[in-house]
């Protein structure tokens, strides 16, 4: 079974994904910022991050950049509902180092199957 933070400042979100990972019996781990959800990483082994990119205090391309420098074997999942911009922040993720990345609003299954091929690369 997998350690996974979620970083996300909604906490519907937050909780969907607990429940969704943890039915599947895996170890979730909860943070509202990229500034919280770094401190955690420095306190526990995680096997994936899956992380939004927009959020307060310390955004997800920022958190990307900062995980895959402290602890590059860590894979991430990057997700977003875009920004008022229009433009599309996913496809730079992966070039931050995210193993792959899913747009909001997503199914159970979708986000399962992301996590399920992610894991297993």
């Amino acid at each position: 079974m997998a350690n996974i933070l979620i970083i996300d400042d909604e906490e519907q979100i937050r909780n969907l994904l607990k429940r969704v990972f943890g039915k599947l019996g895996h170890t979730v781990v909860t943070a509202e910022n990229g500034s919280v959800g770094l401190k955690i990483l420095h306190q526990e082994v995680f096997d994936l991050v899956v992380t939004d990119i927009f959020m307060p205090e310390k955004e997800g391309m920022e958190t990307i950049m900062e995980i895959k420098r402290d602890f590059p074997s860590v894979k991430i999942i990057a997700m977003s509902g875009g920004d008022r911009s229009g433009i599309d922040f996913l496809p730079m993720t992966k070039a931050l180092g995210a193993s792959n990345c899913i747009s909001k609003p997503f199914s159970n299954e979708e986000i399962v199957k992301l996590f399920e091929s992610v894991l297993a690369d």
